[in-house]
């Protein structure tokens, strides 16, 4: 922190931006680009910090509040977005660095438009001067996945996005975002830890012509041949050479991706247009052939978390069971499938006042014995691949509270209010969002994360541009998969989220939500009197489906188990 500071002085700025994200802006990140974890010991998938000469700020939001304080309290000033935010601190007129590679403009505009901080772009990032490590050298290689299991070949999915460009009078598309790029091509890589992500940058033009540019190694002879003539393979090392010869071009550019370093360049001598890239609306209605797979990747998951909830259920009282060796455990569980790839994001293991941390990863100081009376809450997914799979069940460990289980069931009574929400042609995620939350706020309740999120096909588990938020109007369509995942956390006590897939289909010109997620809600935490006839008739209904869909892998012994979590309340 100490050459953080004087940095500032070197360069006569009064802060510096350290954003959690990379230059590729993915969720996860090789922990080698992790700055805002060397900096500040904080872990989440989100958030950024500020250092000045005095004060240090990490900005994260509601899901990582207690987890921040936690790992970063002591040194950092932890403030909640979007209550708390650079425009509502910093009232003087400070000068700020930034890395340009690292930030979007839209995103510095959000956060310092109610400021009158003057932001400078600073190229070599002042992290990097101070953290003396090791890089990875080994080349993860990127690889085609097949027309047939993934239902529309690259052809077909670059003439659509040929006649956007058309339509728009558009010379090019700078497509800034890996995973937009691993839709286009029908290409998966290894660049992340829980996400398939090719990272890369790529250019396309009106008559289909592509330039991709990503590390030299990453496409071998095969891929190259199987990508077609189409496709011309850059050093990534030579993006802005490529780019300063761009000249007198409309080029579209992703707001959400394109760091202000690229744009900067490429708005010197061409004409700039800087939307969402039309790709992620695309990538997020998902075809038939992929339904049909998302389906059988939720059956094979299902199926080893059944067995680890049985097996949970079964023996915490017996032996030690941790945290830790909890999620180890359904790790192995999953294993057992040769299609599962790795996990979609790491475990949350969560007991007793552990659950009530949102993101909460567990650490050998944090790691909690699974105990009677405690609530054990695990969120979890894996990559297969045919699919991606987000999961949360929370168990009761013999806990006879009647106010947690009050609250568990109006949690059940959200969640089932989402599955059967009435959905029309112009509906969207705000409004679904709302209607999750009433029953906890008829007891003045609320959490403090959207309701839902989009979910990639095995690529991204949080994937836009469609979310169960607040502040989203994306109108839903057919073919959208959706996370459904209300919950309720009592800080320093329990935590309670209930979490299953969605996909929205057509039947009958109506659009509704069908669950993909299978596996047994905890029936023991729920006051029948709470529900009505509705919503005990879909819990039923649910469970049957569970158990119709996953009895035939039980053995004898789970079975009887299975038969038990699923019968009719």
């Amino acid at each position: 922190m100490k050459k953080v500071k004087k940095l500032l002085f070197d360069h006569k700025i009064d802060g510096y931006i350290i954003p959690k994200n990379d230059e590729h802006f993915n969720e996860y990140i090789e922990p080698s680009k992790d700055r805002l974890r060397y900096i500040s010991k904080f872990s989440g998938s989100a958030g950024f910090a500020i250092i000045f000469k005095n004060k240090n700020y990490l900005f994260v939001d509601g899901r990582y509040t207690l987890q921040a304080d936690l790992q970063s309290g002591k040194r950092f000033d932890v403030l909640t977005l979007p209550n708390k935010y650079p425009g509502s601190i910093i009232k003087k007129k400070y000068t700020i660095g930034f890395d340009p590679k690292l930030h979007t403009e839209r995103g510095l505009n959000i956060l310092f438009r109610k400021t009158k901080c003057i932001l400078k772009p600073i190229e070599q990032n002042l992290i990097d001067k101070i953290w003396k490590r090791k890089k990875t050298s080994h080349v993860k290689k990127f690889y085609k996945l097949k027309d047939k299991d993934v239902g529309q070949s690259s052809k077909k999915k670059l003439k659509v996005l040929s006649n956007i460009l058309k339509k728009n009078k558009t010379d090019l598309l700078f497509v800034s975002a890996s995973e937009n790029i691993a839709w286009l091509l029908n290409i998966r890589g290894e660049d992340s830890e829980y996400s398939p992500i090719p990272n890369s940058y790529l250019f396309v033009d009106q008559k289909q012509n592509i330039y991709l540019f990503c590390k030299k190694g990453k496409v071998d002879k095969y891929l190259k041949k199987n990508l077609g003539n189409n496709v011309k393979l850059i050093d990534i090392n030579h993006l802005k050479k490529f780019i300063l010869k761009i000249k007198n071009k409309k080029i579209y550019l992703d707001s959400l991706s394109c760091s202000i370093f690229y744009k900067s360049i490429l708005k010197k001598n061409n004409f700039i247009i800087q939307q969402q890239d039309p790709i992620y609306f695309l990538k997020s209605i998902k075809n038939k052939t992929e339904i049909a797979n998302i389906k059988k990747a939720h059956i094979v998951d299902g199926i080893a978390l059944t067995k680890f909830l049985i097996w949970l259920k079964n023996n915490y009282n017996k032996r030690k069971i941790t945290e830790i060796s909890a999620q180890e455990k359904l790790l192995q569980f999953r294993k057992k499938n040769k299609q599962f790839k790795s996990l979609s994001f790491p475990t949350i293991s969560g007991a007793g006042p552990n659950s009530s941390i949102i993101h909460y990863k567990a650490s050998e100081k944090s790691n909690r014995i699974l105990k009677k009376g405690d609530l054990y809450l695990v969120d979890s997914g894996g990559q297969y691949n045919f699919g991606t799979t987000d999961v949360t069940r929370t168990l009761s460990l013999d806990n006879d509270k009647r106010k947690i289980k009050e609250i568990f069931t109006r949690v059940l009574k959200g969640h089932i209010a989402v599955s059967n929400y009435k959905l029309k042609q112009n509906s969207s995620g705000n409004k679904i969002d709302s209607e999750a939350r009433k029953f906890l706020k008829k007891i003045k309740l609320d959490y403090p994360h959207s309701t839902g999120h989009g979910v990639g096909y095995f690529l991204n588990v949080h994937e836009g541009p469609q979310a169960l938020s607040n502040l989203n109007k994306v109108k839903l369509k057919e073919g959208m998969v959706l996370s459904n995942e209300p919950g309720y956390y009592k800080n320093g006590e329990f935590g309670i989220r209930i979490e299953n897939l969605v996909t929205i289909k057509k039947l009958k010109s109506r659009l509704q939500f069908e669950d993909l997620t299978l596996a047994p809600i905890d029936k023991s935490l729920i006051i029948k009197k709470l529900l009505n006839k509705q919503e005990i008739k879909w819990l039923n209904n649910y469970h049957n489906k569970v158990f119709y869909k996953l009895k035939n892998h039980m053995n004898s012994i789970e079975l009887i188990y299975l038969k038990s979590a699923c019968s009719n309340i």
